[in-house]
């Protein structure tokens, strides 16, 4: 039976906890929890989850460790937890900007370790995880953490010196669509049209177009052409967009995130 423990259960902890704990995979782990807030961890009780006292508690218990506290409280855990790492356990690390080996400075050469960047819809089930790993942890033990992530949502394995890069295409961009859907329902607002019915139909457009992104067999280039017909008003608005240096934002927004994740790093 694997063992399985989170230290942290904020939004993105709890809803991993909350998901694992309904799959399948789930009847075959124990599960464990810890928390540093005590109002955190009564409520966990309450909510019937298995709690311990400490991070060090969790490490003597776990093969299976996920890291899900904010980056610059990485390098203090891995610290504490240090001396009660053992051959066998699998760090699961969901922080921003913490790589591999920043984590194996620490905690020393033979750490296995498995990097997730998961993004905020896995509070619905919906998320959009990125996964990375290197020869130390096995096929089944990255099984094992990728059943943890998609049991919140799709997972997707890239390579292990891509984990900055990949944090402004999934971990950032739901901001990024927010505020680009706040420029839409602001314009339907100053067009007298309701906000609520603008945004609705602005969410549902955005499922369809993902759909058509990842089932209809077309590119990015091709769903654009097909939408935007010569002389049409979709042109129009692309080239206002291109006009006024839309690309080379979205580049610049991706650079200072990726910028910022290693900085974090350090």
């Amino acid at each position: 039976m694997n063992t399985l423990g989170f230290i942290g259960a904020g939004n993105m902890g709890l809803a991993l906890i909350k998901g694992f704990s309904a799959s399948e995979e789930a009847k075959d782990t124990q599960l464990f929890v810890y928390d540093a807030l005590a109002e955190k961890r009564e409520e966990l009780v309450n909510a019937g989850f298995s709690v311990l006292e400490s991070e060090i508690e969790i490490a003597k218990a776990c093969k299976y460790i996920v890291l899900a506290c904010k980056p610059q409280q990485v390098a203090g855990l891995l610290e504490e937890i240090k001396p009660h790492l053992t051959a066998e356990t699998v760090l699961i690390s969901l922080c921003s900007g913490i790589s591999a080996e920043f984590i194996r400075r620490i905690t020393g050469t033979d750490t296995k370790i498995v990097l997730v960047m998961p993004n905020m819809p896995v509070l619905l089930g919906a998320g959009a995880s990125a996964m990375a790993y290197d020869e130390t942890a096995s096929g089944e033990e990255v099984a094992f953490t990728r059943a943890v992530i998609e049991s919140c949502g799709a997972a997707e394995v890239i390579p292990l010196d891509k984990m900055n890069e990949i944090i402004c295409i999934n971990a950032s961009s739901p901001a990024f669509i927010y505020l680009f859907s706040k420029c839409f329902a602001d314009y339907a607002v100053s067009q007298g049209i309701d906000e609520k019915a603008a945004l609705n139909l602005f969410a549902k457009t955005l499922t369809g177009a993902s759909k058509m992104l990842t089932d209809s067999g077309f590119g990015a280039e091709e769903l654009i052409a097909q939408v935007a017909s010569k002389g049409g008003t979709t042109l129009a608005g692309l080239d206002a967009l291109r006009s006024g240096g839309f690309e080379q934002i979205v580049k610049s927004a991706c650079e200072a995130c990726t910028k910022r994740a290693y900085e974090l790093g350090k």
